[in-house]
Formats: C-alpha cells, sequence, structure tokens
C-alpha cells in the first residue's frame, strides 16, 4: 500500500511540472503577440504619420505648380515636371492608406472577436453572480469562478451544482472549435493537510484543473485537445490571504479562453515584415 501512495505521489507531481511547463509556454506566447500588438501600433502611428506629411507635400507641390504655370514661360517643361512629383506623392499616399487599412483590420478583428467571446459568456453564464467574474486582460477573456461553487473544502471531487455552472461554460467552448481552453487552479495559502496522494497546494490546484478538465471532456461534450491543465497554487492572489474573506476570494479556478491568435496577426506579421526590408 505504501508504494502505492508514493508512485500516486510521484504522478502527481510530474502532472504539475507538465502543466506548469504548458502554462510558461502559453505566457511566452501571450507575451509575444502582446510585443507584436504595441509593435503593429507604432507602426500604424507612423504610418498616420507620415500620410499627413506626404497630404501636406502633395498640396505643396500643387500651390507650387501652380505658381511655376503662371510665371514661367517653359509652361511645358514646367507643367509636366510638376505634374510628375504629384503623382510619385500620390502614390505613396495610397502606399500608406492600404499599409494602415490592413493593420487596422487585423486589429479590428481581433477586438472584434474578443468582445464576442465575452459576450456570449455572459449571455450563457450570466453575470448577476457575483461568485462568477467574466473580465478581458490584455486581449485574453478570464472566466473565474469561486471555489465553494466548485468543490467542497480541501477537496478536488466536482460538486453536482458545479457542473450546471460548467455546462455553460461548455456551451460557449463548443460554439468556437478553434479556441483553448487553459484551467487554472488556484488557492489560499493555507498548508494543505488532507490524507491521500497530494502533498501540498501546488498538487491541489492541479487536481481541481484536471477534475474540471474530465467533467468537461467526458460528460460536457468539450474537446480534450481544446483543454490545458494548470495550476498555480497560492502564488496568484487576488489580494491578501490575510482574512477569512479574503483567502475565499482567493480560492478559485480561472478558465482562461484563448482564441488562436495566428489569424489575427498574420496581416500584421506581413506589414511589419514589409516594411523592415
Amino acid at each position: 500500500m505504501k508504494k502505492i501512495v508514493i508512485a500516486l505521489s510521484v504522478m502527481a507531481l510530474l502532472s504539475s511540472c507538465v502543466s506548469k511547463k504548458k502554462y510558461a509556454d502559453l505566457e511566452a506566447k501571450n507575451k509575444e503577440t502582446q510585443d507584436l500588438l504595441n509593435s503593429a501600433t507604432v507602426k500604424l502611428n507612423s504610418c498616420l504619420e507620415e500620410k499627413a506629411g506626404l497630404t501636406a507635400t502633395v498640396s505643396g507641390l500643387r500651390e507650387h505648380n501652380q505658381t511655376l504655370i503662371s510665371t514661367s514661360k517653359d509652361m511645358t517643361v514646367l507643367t509636366t515636371k510638376g505634374a510628375e512629383n504629384i503623382e510619385k506623392a500620390l502614390e505613396s499616399i495610397k502606399e500608406k492608406d492600404l499599409k494602415i487599412s490592413r493593420m487596422q483590420d487585423a486589429l479590428t478583428k481581433k477586438d472584434s472577436v474578443t468582445l464576442a467571446v465575452v459576450t456570449s459568456l455572459k449571455s450563457a453564464v450570466g453575470i448577476s453572480d457575483p461568485d462568477i467574474e467574466i473580465n478581458v486582460e490584455k486581449g485574453v477573456v478570464f472566466i473565474s469562478i469561486a471555489d465553494k461553487l466548485l468543490f467542497k473544502s480541501g477537496s478536488y471531487e466536482v460538486t453536482d451544482k458545479a457542473k450546471g455552472v460548467l455546462a455553460k461554460v461548455a456551451k460557449v467552448v463548443n460554439d468556437k472549435p478553434d479556441f483553448e481552453c487553459m484551467v487554472e487552479g488556484h488557492t489560499d495559502n493555507v498548508p494543505y493537510n488532507g490524507s491521500g496522494v497530494l502533498l501540498d497546494n501546488w498538487d491541489l490546484s492541479v487536481k481541481r484543473s484536471t477534475s474540471i478538465i474530465r467533467v468537461l471532456t467526458n460528460q460536457l461534450g468539450v474537446k480534450p485537445e481544446q483543454l490545458i491543465a494548470a495550476g498555480r497554487s497560492s502564488y496568484v492572489p487576488l489580494v491578501d490571504n490575510d482574512t477569512a474573506e479574503n483567502r475565499a476570494r482567493n480560492r478559485r479556478t480561472r478558465i482562461v479562453v484563448l482564441p488562436k491568435i495566428d489569424q489575427f496577426y498574420e496581416m500584421i506579421e506581413k506589414e511589419m515584415k514589409k516594411q523592415t526590408k
């Protein structure tokens, strides 16, 4: 019996490590995406400034051409030269307009998808329950569910009440097959003192995540390849763990809804590569 408990403990710890690695990879990908968005915004502002400068140049060239026409004897040469300059400037403006339009389309599409996800989730889950929060941070949608809706104290067995909430989340996820969802378990800072294969709050947070994933996949039809298990233990609290009320807030499960970002940033990436050549 002792050997079985030790083996299960090792397996739980390995599950936690794998989950932390996946989470770190995902956070790195999200940071890279945010950096790309920031760079694209800078490029967009630069293009807008260049467009304004080119527009002013065209206006000046037109005025200068009119002056040359009225004052110069060589009307044909001067008019032709002025017209050529104006044509070049107009072509430059068209190029900038096209780049700006592509960048704005990509950014708008990304914002539109995020808004659609939030609207769908709030409609399905409801926004009146204070124990369920839906918000957006840096373009990523988060659903935070208080542990009292999901588990009994110190347990990782999903309650029947929780299954009703998870069914609403599953409906939204099933309607978005191109999305991924990371299920994060969070605990307070009170050390885990239960018995069995769990050693600490790390184990508890990961086990709660995998328990929810099993409900979503086995009972609610969510595709396993859309889900990622992660445990954060007590190290990402919402508030200080200095009161019973605050500790209750920190005990939660957070579902991170992640649209596949490649389609949103492909146009931006192409335009940025063109500008660096």
